[in-house]
Formats: structure tokens, sequence, C-alpha cells
């Protein structure tokens, strides 16, 4: 549509979470090198964002730079029992399957122990953690991080959630898990600059030459999104539609402020 009257190769603006597009602003940088460091030290670590502030990129973008060293087990719906999560894993390690909890623990332990020998020891990533329903299945969670052996822990665990998940671990209840957490990070909103930076980084990823959105525009953007990528992302895409459908070769803030208003962004954003 309109990638090719723009000149871009692939659509700037996607709604999936493509690693190849990150944008390592400061505090993406940083919460993916700590990310990073918990995997390597194989610790528990908490993530915790706005909706659509990037996580999940980000935890794609870990992904593919653990690459083939490690097996990730990657959970995009925990609204899981205790047992259902054992059995998760157990699974995702190539485990037999087993009604019974203690002979899954058991199998998952000693799929965790030769994995340890080879040097390859697994990475458990719980997307959307705030929608775990119940404490036996954190509690499950946290009893995972007692695999060890010679004093090395056998598995990272990385949670990332919304900011309910931090606020619900500060609960008396929690405090044995929240005493676990090794690594923690909020990921906040972009700023006016990283708003702009992240814009004309994603135009040239996607092969486009010249920028068509005006300094205002990008502004305009920054102020009807409060920084949040998804966001933003909206209004962009939905922007370089109205303009395509014109002829328009630039976007000026007019565009940004209709196309916020087809997406009710006035209340939330304006």
């Amino acid at each position: 549509m309109f990638e090719d009257f723009f000149g871009f190769t692939t659509r700037p603006f996607g709604k999936t979470p493509d690693p190849a597009f990150l944008y390592e602003s400061p505090q993406h940088k940083e919460a993916l090198a700590r990310l990073e460091y918990a995997v390597e030290e194989k610790d528990l670590a908490l993530l915790v964002g706005e909706i659509g502030s990037g996580k999940t990129t980000l935890s794609r973008a870990l992904i593919d730079r653990i690459g083939d060293s490690r097996p990730v087990i990657l959970l995009i719906n925990p609204r899981v029992t205790a047992a259902q999560l054992l059995r998760s894993i157990a699974t995702s390690l190539g485990c037999p399957a087993s009604r019974f909890r203690n002979d899954v623990v058991e199998q998952i332990q000693a799929r965790l122990i030769e994995l340890y020998e080879q040097k390859r020891e697994p990475v458990l990533i719980i997307d959307e953690a705030q929608l775990i329903p119940t404490k036996s299945t954190l509690d499950e969670i946290r009893l995972l991080t007692n695999f060890q052996l010679d004093d090395q822990n056998l598995l990272s665990v990385l949670l990332i959630g919304q900011p309910e998940l931090e606020t619900r671990l500060q609960r008396a209840a929690y405090a044995p898990l929240r005493q676990r957490i090794g690594i923690r990070f909020h990921l906040g909103p972009l700023s006016l600059q990283e708003t702009i930076a992240y814009i004309e980084h994603r135009v040239r990823f996607a092969g486009g030459k010249v920028n068509p959105f005006t300094s205002q525009a990008m502004e305009e953007i920054y102020a009807r999104s409060g920084g949040i990528p998804r966001l933003i992302n909206t209004l962009a895409t939905t922007a370089l539609l109205d303009a395509f459908g014109e002829d328009a070769p630039s976007i000026d803030p007019a565009r940004i402020a209709s196309a916020a208003r087809e997406h009710s962004m006035d209340a939330a954003h304006g």
C-alpha cells in the first residue's frame, strides 16, 4: 500500500513485536542489559512497564541474542494453574508427560542437571505475568529458583508484566518471591527526543530515504501518544495511510491530530 509511495521496503510501524526494529533508547538498552545479566547469572528478574511500552519487543530481542546457546521457554499466556505451569515447562524441556506433581518436578530437575552439564542452562520467560491467576502459581515459580547444583542456579526466570504485577508483589504474602528477585527494571515512556529518534530510526530501518514526518508532526505524535511506542506506531501508521490516500509526500501535525481523533487519543493523551 503506502510502502512504495514513501519509498519503504517494509512497514515501519508494524504492530508485531519485531526485535529487528528495536530502538535502543538509554532505558531500553539498560533494560536489555539487565535481562542479559540475569540470564548469565541465572537469576530471577522482574521487568515491568505500561501497556505498549516495548516489554515484549525487548523479550524477543533478548531471545534473539540468546540464540541457540540456551533453551528458551516462553510463556505468553500465563493464565495457568501451578500444575499446568509445571507441565508446560516439562513439555518445553522435552520431559515425558506425567499427571503427578512430584514426578514432573523430578523430571524437570533431572533435565536441568543434564543441560547444566552441557553448559546450556534454560531461560524461562513469562510474558504478561500480571495475568498469573493464583498465588500458588507464583509460589511454584519461586520454588523453581530452588533448583541448584554446586551453588549454581539451574534456571533463569524472567517475569515481564504491567505495573500491577509489581504492586501485587509488594503484598506481604508475596515476600518470599519478592526477596528472590535479583534484577528489577521499570520501563517508562519515551521522552520527546527519544520519540523523535524512535520515529527516525524506524523510518530508516524500513528503507525510507526521506522522513515523511515533519518536526512538528513528530512533536504532535509525542503529545498525543505520551511516548508509548505502541501508540506512536498506531498514530504514525494511520497518518501514513491518510497521506498516501491524498498523495501527500509529507505529514504535518494536522494529520496526526486527525489520527488521534480517529483512535480516541484526545482525552487520554491530548
